[in-house]
């Protein structure tokens, strides 16, 4: 029996103007083309044009803050010297002659950041590694929703819980004066960063490719090693991004550490004294301070400290962040 071919010609839908041209002469298909590679490219170019706008108006409005941040609290070390102003002991901004001394406020901020990270990051990535690699499906729907609630609640309300709840307990238990001091500051921010930590980690996790996880049990490793030899070294770059966002957090937040640190403008020697942040300083003063005072231009020169700071972290924490990810590997 002799066996018969059908050759299908297969028609490039791609190069429907190119046959119009070829059928219907060079008129045509040149001209329906050149229509739309026009609208196509003035598309474009009114989107990168939307795009360079946005850009530019965010770096103009970061530079005029910058300039309005600088203008105000440069002024202040016409009456004070730079060592002097970081150095300083004392912080009586209304006394005659006012002193102008912000170490008490630039430890207690540092002190206050690293004693919450301490107790917050180990738990944030823990329970993050929890509801990634662990936890069931069911548990998972309900404790995602519940960190991702938890980071939503305003810090006014973590603060009340603070002197509420925290600051009597710790009077209590320590016999101490005050609960408000730096150990109740340290954990309500302890409490504001865990959230952000935890979910932004459980993310970077769940992107980790299922193959990794395959062929690590199928080389015999257990879950555990498994997850500490694959999956956090594969995640490290997200879990740095969320170390980052959630200290960025701490260092900036006013309300909690003006309701609960204690409000002393002082060095603390231990857990129970109280102290002042730079940031409830600004907050708890600028209302007070005189327009274009000395006290005025000190506490802007205090932002600018605030500001150098963060932005020096996050500087030296995206470029950890950036090294494990170009390097960052798993091994077994």
């Amino acid at each position: 029996m002799k066996e018969t071919s059908i050759e299908v010609p297969l028609v490039e839908t791609a190069n429907l103007a190119d046959h119009a041209a070829d059928t219907n002469g060079p008129g045509l298909g040149d001209a329906w083309t050149g229509r739309g590679g026009h609208r196509r490219r003035s598309r474009e170019s009114a989107i990168r044009m939307i795009f360079l706008l946005t850009a530019l108006f965010s770096i103009t409005a970061l530079g005029l803050i910058l300039f309005f941040l600088f203008r105000e609290g440069v002024p202040i070390f016409k009456v004070v010297s730079l060592k002097d102003f970081l150095l300083g002991r004392d912080w009586y901004p209304t006394d005659d002659p006012a002193a102008f001394g912000i170490f008490p406020l630039i430890v207690g901020s540092i002190a206050v950041i690293t004693v919450s990270c301490i107790g917050a990051i180990p738990l944030a990535v823990l329970t993050a590694i929890f509801i990634a690699e662990i936890a069931g499906p069911r548990m998972k729907e309900f404790l995602k929703p519940v960190v991702e609630l938890l980071a939503s609640l305003p810090s006014v309300v973590i603060g009340f819980i603070g002197m509420v709840v925290v600051a009597p307990f710790l009077q209590r238990t320590f016999d101490i004066p005050t609960g408000l001091n730096l150990l109740n500051a340290s954990i309500m921010l302890a409490i504001m960063t865990i959230p952000t930590i935890c979910s932004i980690s459980e993310d970077a996790m769940y992107a980790v490719p299922r193959e990794l996880r395959e062929a690590s049990l199928a080389l015999g490793a257990t879950q555990w090693e498994t997850i500490f030899r694959v999956v956090l070294p594969a995640s490290l770059s997200g879990i740095a991004t969320a170390v980052i966002l959630g200290i960025s957090r701490a260092i900036g937040e006013t309300m909690v550490v003006l309701m609960v640190a204690g409000g002393a403008a002082i060095v603390p020697t231990s857990l129970m004294d109280p102290v002042r942040p730079m940031p409830a300083s600004i907050a708890a003063e600028m209302g007070e301070a005189p327009f274009q005072s000395e006290h005025y231009h000190a506490l802007f020169a205090i932002a600018i400290v605030l500001f150098l700071i963060t932005f020096a972290f996050n500087m030296i924490a995206d470029q950890i962040s950036h090294k494990y990810k170009q390097v960052g590997s798993a091994t077994l």
